[in-house]
C-alpha cells in the first residue's frame, strides 16, 4: 500500500468527515483519474515529415517515462492554414492514469516534481475548477525526475489535470490539501 492511500484512509477521510459533516467513509470525495497532455503543433508546424515524426516520437518517449505508460497521439480535427496544420496531422499527447500509476505519479508530483519547479511557491485556488478539480501547467516537462535535462531534445510544457470526484470547489482544494498539495492560501 502506497504512502498516498495510507495517509488517504487515516488522516483525509476523518479529517473531512469532519470539516463537511459526511455521514459514511464512502463519501468523503477522492482522486478519480490524472490526464497529462502537451501540444506540439507550434514544434512542428511548416517541418518535414522526418522531422515531425522526430519531434513527436521524442516527446511520446519523455511523457512516456514521466507516466510510466504510453501516451497516446492526438490529431488535429481541421486543417488550419494560418498555423499550418493540416486534418489528422498529430498535434498533441495524452495519457491517462488510474489506480496504482496514477498514485505513484501524484506522489512523485507532490514530493519531487513542484519543490523542484522553478519559481513555484504553491498552486493558486484559481487552479481549481467547480467541480473540485486541479489544473497545473508546468512549463518545463524536464523538472520531472525521470527526465535527464541533458537528453532532452526539446523542453516542452505539459498540463497536468487531476479529477476529484467532490462535488464543489471547497470539497477539491481541502481533499487535495489534505494530501499533500501546496495550496496557496
Amino acid at each position: 500500500m502506497s504512502y498516498l492511500i495510507k495517509q488517504y484512509n487515516n488522516e483525509v477521510i476523518p479529517a473531512m468527515m469532519e470539516k463537511f459533516g459526511y455521514k459514511s467513509s464512502m463519501a468523503v470525495p477522492k482522486v478519480k483519474k490524472v490526464v497529462i497532455n502537451t501540444g506540439f503543433g507550434r514544434q512542428v508546424a511548416g517541418k518535414s515529415s522526418d522531422e515531425q515524426k522526430k519531434i513527436y516520437n521524442a516527446i511520446l518517449e519523455d511523457i512516456g517515462l514521466i507516466a510510466g505508460q504510453k501516451p497516446v497521439l492526438r490529431a488535429a480535427k481541421k486543417s488550419i492554414s494560418s498555423f499550418k496544420i493540416r486534418q489528422s496531422q498529430p498535434i498533441g499527447v495524452a495519457v491517462t492514469l488510474r489506480a496504482k500509476k496514477m498514485e505513484d505519479f501524484l506522489e512523485r508530483l507532490i514530493q519531487i516534481t513542484l519543490p523542484r519547479s522553478r519559481d513555484f511557491q504553491g498552486l493558486d485556488r484559481k487552479a481549481f475548477d467547480k467541480r473540485g478539480s486541479l489544473t497545473i501547467g508546468m512549463k518545463e516537462h524536464i523538472s520531472f525526475p525521470e527526465v535527464s535535462p541533458e537528453k532532452a531534445k526539446n523542453i516542452f510544457g505539459l498540463e497536468i489535470t487531476i479529477s476529484t470526484s467532490a462535488k464543489n470547489k471547497e470539497e477539491g482544494i481541502e481533499l487535495l490539501k489534505l494530501m499533500g498539495f501546496p495550496v496557496k492560501n
